[in-house]
């Protein structure tokens, strides 16, 4: 698989089975197989997550966060393979040390940059920040694990 920067939707549609309104990513602009990725997502306040959290003070849950990093992370490791078979999926498999620094707001620019530690048996551990204007927003160690789900 030639992979020629940016990565855009359509494209990382290709990669991960996420779709609207759980793809978390929106672009991929660096890409180093088995080490680090780079990428982003813009917050924008249609989001539906903002209609309840909170309406009159709009602010990202961490988890959406937490899980946007998760896919980036998902997103190395298949990247690193190749690309993704069919059948299988990398899944959220566990988080350390997940630091919460600043709050993500709509307008803001998520930039994630992951860099794979360790990868073991088809589980995969990761070094993941999350952050806007420069500034640390969220910072975790992410596990994946990669699983083939039979049809």
């Amino acid at each position: 698989m030639e992979i020629r920067l940016p990565l855009e939707a359509k494209d990382i549609h290709k990669l991960i089975p996420h779709r609207y309104p759980f793809l978390m990513i929106d672009r991929i602009i660096a890409f180093e197989s088995m080490k680090s990725l780079t990428a982003i997502k813009n917050v924008t306040m249609n989001e539906p997550q903002f209609q309840g959290h909170f309406p009159e003070l709009p602010v990202m849950p961490g988890v959406l966060i937490i899980e946007a990093m998760a896919q980036a992370c998902g997103t190395l490791a298949i990247l690193s393979e190749g690309g993704r078979k069919e059948d299988e999926f990398f899944f959220f498999a566990g988080i350390d040390n997940a630091r919460f620094k600043r709050q993500v707001v709509p307008g803001d620019r998520l930039v994630f940059e992951v860099e794979l530690i360790a990868n073991k048996r088809g589980i995969g551990k990761f070094n993941a920040v999350a952050k806007v204007d420069g500034q640390v927003a969220v910072e975790a160690v992410i596990m994946c694990a990669k699983r083939v789900v039979g049809k």
